[in-house]
């Protein structure tokens, strides 16, 4: 008997790829990109599973290809490149990797609030630069966190961990939730605030985004939610790009409408746009959020647990469509 195919879109673990290929025929992409939309396709189509990665759109078109399709399964805890509709009709399962991302996440999003806040990034260029001329008292000075309030955008299992360490730096917490969030875990702590986002954008001095993309959340930070933030506040994103309008946001530094932004997601990646770049007020960094060792390999472990499963018969284990 033949065992099922695999496309994997990417480099992975190899003890990942190890545990595939005690039961699968496996087959990875090798390119230094993202794999075009029309090799995708090609190489789908005889094949009973696909993992895939958030930088390949899993559309109709690829689904209509891989007519022996059983199972996507996302390598990120997101799934906006997967049409989840077209999944559906063709009885094509999807899952995704949450919660093994979480902690590093969580951790990263504090590091983009350290280095904003405290001008790290830009201290370091300067002195790169060769420009720093000694220590003074008024040099590159940054903002306290302690008795500050951490505005939290979206509390699913992220969101709920960068919160939890809000109390390390002595900030309060406020935090908004968008829609029906229960699917993130326990209750948000009881001293944790819940305000409205025009609420919580114009009284917290850091806001962080941890939302899903979708329709609701496209450039949910836009002109307007800019306007409404304190002018001594700052902005971080580690959720998707296109929910930061990025045009507006580099106005608003510019302007001086807010103090800083931190972002590791970007509306067009590995595009950034132009106008952020040359600004000093901003971290970018280049999608870091997950990127450690242990957590990668956690999630394409998770990912290829999942492929397993469904091609056993069983259940999958963290389903998106199902």
């Amino acid at each position: 008997m033949a065992r099922p195919a695999v496309l994997i879109t990417r480099r992975i673990p190899s003890s990942v790829v190890a545990r595939l290929e005690e039961r699968c025929a496996v087959e990875i992409y090798d390119g230094p990109d993202a794999i075009p939309a029309s090799e995708l396709s090609a190489r789908v189509a005889d094949k009973q599973a696909l993992m895939c990665l958030l930088t390949d759109r899993v559309d109709r078109a690829v689904l209509d290809a891989g007519t022996g399709l059983r199972i996507v399964a996302n390598i990120a805890v997101g799934f906006d490149n997967i049409d989840l509709a077209a999944a559906r009709e063709r009885g094509v399962i999807v899952t995704n990797t949450p919660e093994v991302l979480t902690e590093a996440t969580a951790d990263f999003t504090w590091g983009l609030i350290l280095a904003v806040t405290r001008r790290i990034a830009e201290g370091e260029r300067l002195l790169r630069r060769g420009e720093w001329g000694g220590w003074a008292l008024d040099f590159m000075l940054g903002s306290d966190l302690r008795g500050k309030q951490l505005g939290v955008v979206g509390l699913g299992r992220i969101g709920r961990a960068v919160a939890s360490r809000a109390g390390a730096f002595g900030m309060r917490v406020a935090f908004t939730t968008l829609d029906d969030e229960a699917a993130g875990g326990a209750p948000a702590d009881k001293r944790w605030t819940r305000l409205s986002l025009d609420e919580l954008l114009s009284s917290s001095d850091v806001v962080t985004l941890h939302v899903p993309l979708t329709p609701a959340t496209r450039h949910l930070v836009d002109r307007r939610s800019l306007l409404r933030m304190r002018r001594r506040g700052y902005l971080v994103n580690t959720s998707r790009g296109p929910v930061v309008d990025e045009a507006a946001l580099a106005w608003a530094l510019r302007e001086g409408l807010i103090a800083g932004a931190a972002l590791d997601v970007y509306e067009q990646e590995p595009r950034v746009h132009p106008d952020l770049v040359g600004l000093e007020n901003v971290v970018l960094a280049p999608h870091l959020g997950s990127a450690t060792i242990e957590t990668r390999t956690a999630m394409a472990d998770l990912a290829a647990r999942n492929v397993l499963a469904v091609l056993s018969g069983a259940a999958p284990l963290t389903p998106v469509v199902a």
